[in-house]
């Protein structure tokens, strides 16, 4: 093809479909490039598919309490639906987004993206493999490598079995027959999986080698809520890790060397974490370095060490969000089209986990903030109090603000509770962190409703921390 483009993305995922749409209403000539499912590891196998099953695993836990608010009768779960509704919403993400990409103008192509050397030494150029049919060489002014990541498979589970499952595989065909899971993983997806697949109807029996979101940047307060509810539904990982696992009379078994029996169960599901995908793009054709845990290095601007050659989403970021994702792309399109101004900063993006508590957090935490030198004061305000949450009947969770004391200046904060991960987006929106919480402090919004809890966390933070001149100054 004699096509020049502007841009070209390698990957689908919600950072090179979002760089892709950016470039494209900016009058860029775009291609983006494929090799597996449009709409990647997000649609689906990650968070699409999972965020429809969260909803009907949280409409399926008001069981106990529907009756109080007057609602009589019991919800069953249908693992088998449930598995086919995520499909359905699926292939209708991919559809729209799909026909959307083609009314831009942008080019499609499914196949294998390379980096490869351009003859004329003027452009860079991507070859495409593409399954029956002739390879393309492709030229551009950019390139962008959105290429995602992929499950991490320990090796003692590194064997060939249809009954162990990364959490990719659970969303390409529905799981083994069976109700006796195993969980492997401590981490955000274990947490989360353990407590949809539970609620779904399945007993979960959950392993880690350590203590859950051990890593984690939220608050301890929102970590002994998490794990109190968790506790409440049996399930609390077991620290006593397999050591041996084999595949016997249609089951998978454990063994252990602390002296604990040996278990089975009907099939497992890996939650280990997920390995950026960096390999075989032909980064060797070109001065492009990658750290030793395969993650590729960028400048602040997102620029790799090759000029005009970007990375965005997991394929760089240890954070390893839609959410990152999402922001690198509205950043890299930015620096190329206007230059390189706009510095990459992962701490205004908001992270959120789908369990027994919708928990989001933004920005930094006091440990975070004590440690650059803030001192950081708190506004807090509790949905045990919000007439919203109670007309509801869940009070669980609360709004939580980090600021610095000495200028107001708006440093984090989380949300615990019921639709945390849409209320968080009020916190995210105020992109000037010295004005923020004025803004907080004087949002119209209904009444009642979950969102008054920001305005009360920061009067609470304007009172108790003497922040009333800053944050309600007199004319």
């Amino acid at each position: 093809m004699n096509t020049l483009y502007d841009i070209i993305i390698i990957g689908s995922g919600p950072g090179g479909y979002r760089a892709a749409v950016l470039a494209a209403l900016r009058k860029q000539k775009v291609a983006i490039i494929e090799k597996q499912d449009w709409g990647g590891c997000c649609l689906n196998r990650g968070c699409v598919p999972k965020k429809a099953w969260f909803n009907t695993a949280k409409l399926l836990s008001k069981n106990n309490t529907l009756t109080s608010i007057g609602v009589s009768g019991e919800l069953k779960p249908d693992f088998d639906s449930a598995w086919q509704h995520q499909q359905n919403t699926v292939n209708t993400v991919r559809h729209n987004y799909l026909n959307y990409m083609k009314r831009l103008g942008i080019d499609f192509f499914d196949g294998h993206g390379k980096i490869a050397t351009d003859d004329s030494h003027k452009n860079k150029a991507v070859h495409v493999n593409i399954i029956d049919q002739d390879d393309l060489f492709l030229s551009t002014r950019n390139i962008i490598i959105a290429t995602g990541s992929a499950p991490s498979t320990p090796q003692l589970f590194d064997i060939k079995s249809n009954k162990i499952l990364t959490t990719d595989m659970l969303f390409d065909h529905l799981p083994p027959a069976g109700k006796e899971i195993a969980i492997i993983g401590g981490g955000v997806i274990a947490v989360e999986f353990a407590y949809i697949l539970q609620t779904l109807g399945k007993n979960i029996h959950w392993y880690s080698r350590s203590p859950i979101l051990a890593k984690s940047d939220f608050s301890e307060q929102a970590l002994k809520l998490l794990k109190k509810q968790l506790n409440l539904l049996s399930l609390t990982p077991c620290l006593s890790f397999p050591t041996r696992i084999s595949e016997e009379n249609d089951k998978i078994t454990f063994g252990f060397d602390d002296g604990s029996l040996n278990q089975s169960f009907d099939w497992v599901l890996l939650a280990t974490g997920r390995s950026p995908y960096s390999s075989n793009l032909g980064l060797e054709t070109c001065d492009i370095t990658v750290d030793e845990n395969g993650f590729i290095e960028t400048n602040q601007y997102l620029e790799t060490s090759e000029k005009n050659i970007y990375a965005i989403g997991d394929v760089r970021s240890h954070k390893q969000t839609a959410n990152q994702a999402i922001a690198d792309a509205n950043i890299v399109i930015e620096n190329i089209i206007n230059g390189h101004h706009k510095a990459q900063n992962e701490n205004p993006v908001p992270e959120a986990i789908y369990s027994v508590v919708e928990m989001a957090r933004i920005g930094l935490n006091e440990d975070q903030a004590e440690d650059l030198d803030h001192e950081p004061a708190i506004g807090f305000s509790a949905f045990e109090a919000s007439p919203c949450a109670l007309g509801q009947n869940s009070t669980e969770g609360y709004v939580r603000i980090v600021s610095d004391m000495d200028n107001g200046e708006f440093l984090g904060g989380e949300i615990i509770g019921d639709n945390a991960a849409e209320l968080i987006q009020l916190m995210a929106m105020n992109a000037n962190r010295q004005t923020a919480l004025k803004s907080f402090a004087q949002f119209s919004v209904n009444h009642p409703s979950r969102a008054e809890e920001l305005v009360n966390a920061t009067e609470t933070l304007a009172n108790k921390w003497g922040l009333s001149d800053f944050i309600f100054p007199m004319p």
